[in-house]
């Protein structure tokens, strides 16, 4: 799952996130984690399909290259994406209130678009919990916080607070502790345009982790 516009030094180690900072001191931190890019939607990109299709965070074409979807449906996995306000199942249109397709690119895959049952499997996070209670997630998540619980828009400790709200009960199911993986990562750093996209938080969460890892 995906924050917003920070970078590592105002996020490890900040009063603002203390439960975020607790799961980085429990499981795996990487120390020296940059972004590719500025602004958002190129590191979405790479996120998903492994380059920067573009760095416009306005861009609404359908993008043909090769995705994590295909190499998921390739392998026989499931996916979903859960993103926060998005109006209604299946939706692949432009930004509304504080849902951000920017944010949200699997939105933009052909995979997706242009297969009825793909594209029904882009769904609003309130279906999360409830997928989560009937044991029924995907082999692959990719959630995607509004624009207020992403720190976008609103505070490090509104986001914070959202994660332990929603994000835990994940963390503490058995299921999840005997094979799952969560990445909690930022997309780019708020303040430092030297780096690609500046050095960010990327925490692996996983009850195989090593308590207290941190990479180098």
């Amino acid at each position: 799952m995906v924050e917003e516009n920070n970078d590592y030094t105002s996020v490890i180690g900040s009063s603002s996130m203390p439960y975020l900072n607790g799961l980085a001191q429990q499981y795996g931190l990487a120390t020296q984690y940059y972004a590719d890019t500025h602004p958002s939607i190129g590191n979405y990109f790479m996120m998903t399909v492994g380059k920067i299709i573009t760095n416009d965070d306005n861009y609404s074409s359908v993008v043909t290259d090769d995705n994590v979807v295909r190499r998921l449906l390739a392998a026989g996995k499931t996916w979903k994406s859960y993103a926060e306000d998005l109006p209604s199942v299946g939706y692949t249109g432009g930004d509304v209130g504080t849902y951000a397709r920017k944010h949200n690119v699997i939105a933009l895959l052909s995979d997706v678009v242009n297969d009825p049952v793909q594209k029904n499997h882009l769904v609003p996070f309130t279906q999360f919990a409830t997928d989560l209670a009937n044991s029924a997630l995907p082999s692959y998540s990719f959630i995607v916080p509004n624009l207020c619980n992403d720190a976008h828009d609103c505070s490090l400790s509104t986001a914070d607070g959202w994660l332990q709200t929603n994000i835990d009960p994940l963390i503490n199911r058995a299921e999840f502790q005997q094979d799952g993986l969560l990445i909690i990562l930022f997309d780019e750093a708020g303040g430092d345009n030297n780096h690609g996209g500046g050095r960010i938080a990327w925490i692996a969460v996983s009850g195989k982790s090593k308590s207290g890892y941190r990479s180098t």
